[in-house]
């Protein structure tokens, strides 16, 4: 789920370190790769920044691009107008950061709007000779466009966490329930947890919940009392059915605080009272300590350290706040620059350089993607306290 952009505001140039920081996360993409701009290729131009990145605004239809000898050509798929036209910018303008971060000169990106239609957008981006496509942001647009895209032997490196829509070319960057249940999962039943019960909304993130945390469990070694589903503001009652399955140390809540809150009378009368677990749902919550019942809570996200240092870079050039997922842009480029180092110009993108062993490292930390089209990631585990939440368990630096 993507988080709200906060209000646009200004932001000086206080953040060298924070500069270094991220030129050092890019250094790790590409050393020799120098910088080109992302081009906005739509009907209506997607607006400027105020502190705009070079940008070159390729001809309207029916032209085509001119032709690049030098560099192979790169399409970011992303709403640039329509409802979901903030999130798309932000993306985007991650996507430019990364460029000018890493300063790469084997790719040529070019933006096409998805609000229109993500098959025309797909179609525009591989008749100009795009040798990868980066999005597009949801589910059904990725089902859409990964068959015109596989036709040309052209990856996709989408930006949902829909894993019904992964493999055969598609490679997802989006955080998954999966990761963050297996992850926190392992961390409770290293502490000693060897019971588990879980209440997940009866809805497609749900399904997915509820298999991710009867393979977790399984997986960890750990037994698992029961999984009770629950409709919109019945968690009570879900609660209670669980009770009536037998004896849990842990209860995975797959929603938000506010549904925790409306299960956690019922759970707490169970003696010795359980551990909460949660879900990547809760790294975008706000003032989640300020509810003593929530605080102790486990959940498993990407770690805020290099995000934050991020946002710092993203505010003080566009003058906003980025979305969360606009790190899915930024890495998806620095992952792109550091496989363009291998990638003859005008050849087949190297697909398999995808699934290498290391994997890759971005702002949303380390990563490598499976022949299932699924990322693998590192994540940390965090604890709700009084003033936000602390890591209990820090997340890998890679896969090694």
């Amino acid at each position: 789920m993507a988080s709200a952009a906060h209000r646009p505001q200004a932001c000086p140039e206080r953040g060298r370190g924070a500069a270094r920081a991220l030129a050092k996360l890019a250094m790790l993409a590409l050393v020799t790769v120098a910088m080109t701009a992302c081009v906005p290729r739509a009907r209506r131009p997607a607006p400027l920044p105020t502190e705009p990145v070079p940008v070159t605004v390729a001809p309207e239809r029916p032209s085509r691009l001119p032709a690049d000898e030098t560099r192979n050509r790169v399409a970011v798929l992303v709403p640039l107008s329509g409802s979901n036209a903030a999130l798309g910018q932000s993306i985007l303008n991650a996507a430019n950061l990364a460029l000018l971060d890493t300063g790469g000169q084997r790719i040529r990106i070019t933006a096409y709007d998805t609000a229109g239609g993500a098959v025309p957008a797909a179609n525009e981006a591989l008749a100009e000779g795009s040798g990868l496509i980066l999005g597009p942001l949801l589910a059904e647009d990725v089902r859409a466009v990964a068959p015109l895209a596989r036709r040309e032997n052209v990856p996709v490196i989408a930006f949902s966490n829909d894993t019904s829509v992964a493999g055969d070319g598609v490679y997802l960057m989006g955080i998954t329930p999966a990761q963050s249940i297996r992850r926190v999962v392992a961390y409770a039943r290293a502490q000693g947890v060897s019971r588990f019960g879980a209440l997940v909304p009866t809805s497609v993130y749900g399904e997915r919940a509820s298999q991710a945390m009867i393979a977790a469990v399984e997986g960890a070694g750990g037994r698992l009392a029961g999984v009770q589903t629950f409709t919109p503001g019945a968690a009570a009652a879900a609660a209670t059915r669980l009770n009536g399955q037998g004896q849990y140390d842990a209860v995975l809540i797959a929603d938000g605080p506010r549904v925790a809150l409306q299960a956690l009378p019922v759970i707490r009368q169970r003696s010795p009272q359980p551990h909460l677990m949660a879900t990547e749902l809760w790294a975008s919550e706000g003032n989640i300590g300020a509810s003593t019942a929530l605080r102790g809570t486990l959940f498993a996200a990407p770690s805020d350290g290099l995000f934050n240092q991020f946002r710092t870079r993203y505010r003080a050039r566009y003058r906003a706040n980025p979305f969360r997922l606009a790190s899915l842009g930024y890495d998806a480029v620095l992952l792109t620059v550091r496989v363009a180092a291998d990638w003859p110009v005008g050849r087949p993108f190297p697909e398999r350089a995808l699934r290498g062993a290391d994997g890759f490292s971005g702002v949303d930390g380390a990563f490598r993607f499976g022949r299932d089209g699924l990322a693998d990631r590192a994540l940390e585990v965090r604890q709700v306290t009084a003033t936000g939440t602390s890591v209990v368990s820090p997340a890998a630096r890679g896969f090694n």
